[in-house]
């Protein structure tokens, strides 16, 4: 049987946006300012830890020693066999890659005196373990960074060592063991270039001679003087011809088209005056136009005379005359395209053999030219080598006593009078630094891993629902008292906040009275019952009459917290026929029971295993609807929607629901997808209440401020 009681659609909702997640830096402080014991500890923890480790590590001394590049003075504007001197950047970077080697790096270690070596070892010495061997020279030679100083040709030498004494000394032995390096290395290098120089220099010339001859024999054997001029007349004679012959061709195929279409004309039989070269040749357009004449006169005398009329006669003779002359005139002009059509077809095949002959001739020459220009290029690579080699040569003879090692040592090491490690002021400052990161790392990422209903901006930003109130901690007050506070006054603790809840439902309700309204949470102990039971009394206390009905039929509480029996109810009212006439209120099956003025109380009658059966049939819905006609508002209380679906089949015979969450219990997404689901009933989803928050955490997870406020009025006045 269809259910005719279910209320009606509501008018439509729009689609459901997905909400943005935008915080404001208010909502950064409410997380951190929550996490604050948590993420402050592991922040001090951490830094300090990392600052007492730095600050324990040994002492560390640097000494620097400089070099700078120079450009050698110009005596001669002639090149060396070999050229030390910085010009670029890149010429700079291989000096440092020199520096860097490992052959240098072994020959600053062998040049220490062994006093100097103990000068190495005697800091490694006071912490060596026993029975460990002394480090060599090369172990303890330290760190050593060679680096550039931007834009210049200054390079530095650093060397980090335990001993102050050992850094300058090594920072200042490496500069001296790579001027040593560099004399050695450029020294004989001239004296050897010249040698080589002048033996290639005479096997060179001896090369550049047999090529030249070879060229001057294949010239002569050929008869060529210039090979160049015959391939560019005979390239100019094969374009000439071809552009003839292209031109010939296209003639010989537009004359073949012409003649063709003569001939297809007479084989079927069609006037050949139609074909446009026919139409214009000669005589033949005057003769045309001369017939035209002469019939269109035949035409006008044939109006008055006879046809044996002697005018008639003498106009039908020319008549016969001038189609005799244009019948000549057309097989002349017929004649003459054959003739056109012939002598094109001599012209092509002349041009056609002219060009067979240049392109022959081109051929011949362009053989020639690969071994020609093979033989000429031989000679003057040969002679450029030649020539080159000997200008090397001299430059090279020149130059080869001139010294250019233009590197001079600008500042030596000193001794550092301090260490520079460990550095108090860069560990304070990487301390703080770290311990800033885990303060917000650990605050931000518990909040995001804790995805319980905390705040204003959870529900309204996250889930997107009105926020219709918050309803403090009310864990100080007395089971008998918090499910009535309405009931007992506005100065009850806890009554105004109730009262802003009544505000907000009148606010955003878009229904009339009578009406109903479900309250429902996503898991239990949410305080759905507490909110039902004080919201249904702030109607009361309004003038509305107000009927609280208890659908938790699994669980039912209501009985209990207004200290009543729980014998008659919904399930007897189901058990016993469901009857639907008479007056409901004083129905004894029902048993409504008189709470306070204008406040009345539907309990269960009882428990039930398997409520859907009361709740999905038609007669309960029809029930709610009779039940409006009697009160003002019709309260009911549900089952969560994350344990039992009781709540859904309920939601289709109510107008509006209103969704409870207690602060730091259920989670947002699964509020969020109990949200949705209800919207996309039948139902208008008024809000969320957020239950359970103390008033330290009102202040700063929302913007209801009043509570303290409240307290500290009335708690005066008292």
């Amino acid at each position: 049987m269809p259910d005719h009681t279910a209320r009606p659609f509501p008018p439509a909702h729009d689609k459901e946006e997905p909400a943005v997640e935008r915080r404001s830096l208010r909502d950064y402080y409410i997380i951190l300012r929550e996490k604050l014991w948590i993420a402050l500890p592991l922040a001090l923890l951490v830094s300090l830890s990392l600052g007492y480790y730095e600050a324990s590590r040994p002492k560390m001394y640097a000494a620097t020693a400089t070099m700078q590049f120079e450009k050698a003075d110009t005596v001669v504007t002639t090149q060396g066999v070999v050229d030390p001197s910085v010009r670029s950047e890149l010429e700079l970077r291989s000096n440092l890659e020199k520096l860097n080697s490992q052959r240098l790096r072994t020959k600053v270690v062998e040049s220490f005196t062994p006093d100097e070596v103990k000068i190495l070892q005697r800091p490694y010495l006071k912490n060596l373990p026993p029975g460990a061997g002394v480090p060599s020279a090369g172990e303890a030679l330290g760190a050593v960074s060679i680096d550039s100083t931007r834009n210049s040709l200054l390079i530095s030498i650093t060397v980090r060592h335990p001993d102050p004494v050992a850094a300058a000394l090594v920072a200042n032995q490496y500069v001296n063991q790579f001027v040593g390096y560099l004399m050695d290395y450029y020294g004989g290098k001239n004296e050897t270039g010249v040698e080589y120089l002048r033996a290639q220099a005479d096997r060179l010339g001896k090369d550049a001679a047999d090529a030249e001859q070879k060229l001057m024999a294949y010239k002569k054997e050929h008869n060529l003087v210039s090979l160049g001029n015959s391939t560019n007349i005979v390239g100019t004679r094969l374009t000439t011809v071809n552009d003839a012959l292209t031109k010939a061709r296209l003639a010989r195929i537009d004359l073949e088209t012409q003649y063709h279409q003569v001939e297809a004309y007479r084989k079927e039989g069609r006037n050949l005056m139609e074909i446009a070269y026919i139409a214009g040749h000669a005589t033949v357009p005057t003769l045309k136009n001369q017939l035209s004449n002469l019939h269109q006169n035949q035409s006008v005398l044939g109006e008055r005379y006879l046809e044996r009329h002697p005018k008639m006669v003498d106009l039908a003779n020319q008549v016969t005359v001038v189609q005799d002359q244009l019948e000549k005139a057309v097989d002349l002009a017929v004649a003459d395209l054959a003739t056109q059509l012939s002598e094109a077809r001599q012209s092509e095949a002349n041009l056609q053999t002219e060009y067979d002959r240049a392109e022959k001739e081109s051929l011949h020459l362009g053989d020639l030219s690969v071994e020609y220009n093979s033989l000429e290029n031989q000679a003057n690579v040969a002679k450029s080598n030649y020539v080159q080699i000997l200008n090397r040569l001299n430059e090279t003879t020149t130059t080869r006593n001139l010294e250019k090692i233009p590197l001079h040592p600008l500042d030596a090491a000193v001794v550092p009078g301090g260490p520079y490690e460990p550095d108090l002021a860069r560990i304070i400052r990487t301390c703080l630094g770290v311990g800033l990161l885990v303060f917000f790392a650990a605050g931000l990422g518990l909040a995001f891993l804790d995805d319980r209903i905390k705040s204003a901006w959870d529900v309204e930003s996250y889930i997107g629902a009105n926020l219709l109130g918050i309803i403090p901690d009310l864990s100080a007050v007395t089971d008998d008292d918090k499910y009535s506070l309405l009931l007992k006054g506005p100065q009850t603790p806890g009554a105004e906040a109730f009262l802003s809840v009544y505000s907000s439902v009148k606010i955003h309700s878009k229904l009339d009275f009578p009406k109903s309204i479900l309250i429902t949470s996503t898991i239990p102990g949410e305080g759905k019952t507490l909110i039902a039971c004080n919201l249904a009394g702030s109607f009361a206390r309004h003038g509305k009459r107000t009927l609280l009905i208890d659908c938790d039929l699994r669980r039912p509480m209501l009985h209990r917290n207004f200290k009543q029996e729980n014998l008659h109810g919904l399930i007897t009212w189901f058990e016993g026929g469901a009857k639907l006439d008479g007056d409901l209120s004083t129905d004894p099956s029902l048993g409504i029971i008189k709470l306070a003025d204008n406040l009345s109380l539907l309990c269960s009658g009882g428990r039930a295993k398997s409520p859907t059966e009361l709740l999905e049939n038609p007669a309960f819905g029809q029930l709610l609807e009779k039940l409006k006609k009697d009160y003002d508002l019709v309260v009911v209380d549900s089952p969560p929607l994350g344990a039992v679906t009781d709540s859904l089949l309920i939601a289709e015979r109510t107008d509006e629901v209103i969704y409870v969450c207690r602060f730091n219990c259920a989670a947002k997404k699964h509020v969020r997808l109990y949200m949705k689901t209800l919207r996309n009933g039948k139902n208008e989803v008024l809000g969320v209440v957020l239950n359970g928050l103390s008033p330290r955490r009102i202040e700063y997870y929302s913007n209801y401020r009043y509570y303290r406020s409240y307290k500290k009025y009335y708690g005066t006045q008292s």
